[in-house]
């Protein structure tokens, strides 16, 4: 019988050949690449409605993941500083600007602005992943926090949204917390989520981890478990605590 060394051979050749040339691609997707801030799939584009604390906080740390950012205000112009220090990807605008610059919107802004965004901005926000990080506090916001703190959050803010895909996330964390906890890679602090559109939520379940937390989901009907007054609000919780605490009961 022939020898079949040669065939082997080439075959050991071939795969050494492709083995190279995968290797970067691989290396693009690794661990850490994603710790080094570059994001696992195409960056997105993300306007930001309320560039205060919050805003301000989580729109720097997707920039810094590689995303395109518009922060937005009803002052703009003050905003322009904070853009050109987080460098090209950063970008101001106003409120319109960014619902309509963005593909995904983060929403930080006193719960009781939500009627106004939702009617002014009704065209641009439609169909849209829409991200909300607002806190009702009836000593601010009245009768539309009062609302949706009986009512339901979620409930109440689709009310003022309509036709936006709608995720809750990121508001019983503070501006600071954000900054000083983000973890990208290896994200050891959860994030509660609340959300009932499957591919909104693995959008926004992407941007928690592209700002370093790790999404922990339950249905938007739950959003009041992580509202403010709750045990979970204001204060961050490691990931596993989290998903115990938010299991469902039995």
């Amino acid at each position: 019988m022939p020898s079949d060394r040669p065939a082997a051979r080439r075959r050991f050749l071939r795969f050494s050949v492709t083995s190279l040339l995968c290797a970067p691609l691989l290396a693009q997707h690794s661990p850490s690449a994603f710790a080094q801030g570059k994001p696992t799939a195409a960056p997105l584009k993300i306007g930001i409605i309320g560039s205060g604390n919050v805003g301000a906080a989580v729109g720097e740390l997707w920039v810094k993941a590689g995303h395109e950012v518009m922060f937005s205000s009803r002052h703009p112009e003050t905003l322009k500083d904070m853009a050109a220090k987080l460098g090209p990807r950063a970008h101001a605008g106003t409120v319109a600007e960014a619902a309509a610059f963005g593909d995904v919107i983060f929403l930080a802004v006193p719960y009781s602005a939500l009627p106004e965004i939702g009617r002014d901005n009704a065209q641009a926000l439609s169909g849209k992943v829409l991200i909300d990080a607002s806190n009702p506090v009836a000593r601010r916001d009245g009768p539309v926090a009062e609302e949706a703190m009986a009512n339901g959050i979620g409930k109440t803010s689709l009310k003022y949204l309509p036709g936006v895909r709608y995720v809750r996330a990121f508001n019983p964390v503070g501006a600071g917390d954000l900054r000083r906890l983000s973890n990208p890679g290896t994200p050891s602090i959860g994030m509660p989520m609340a959300g009932d559109d499957a591919q909104a939520v693995k959008t926004a379940s992407r941007l928690v981890r592209d700002a370093g937390f790790e999404p922990v989901v339950v249905p938007l009907a739950r959003a009041m478990d992580f509202a403010p007054g709750t045990a979970i609000f204001g204060r961050p919780t490691p990931v596993e605590e989290l998903r115990q605490r938010l299991a469902p009961a039995r």
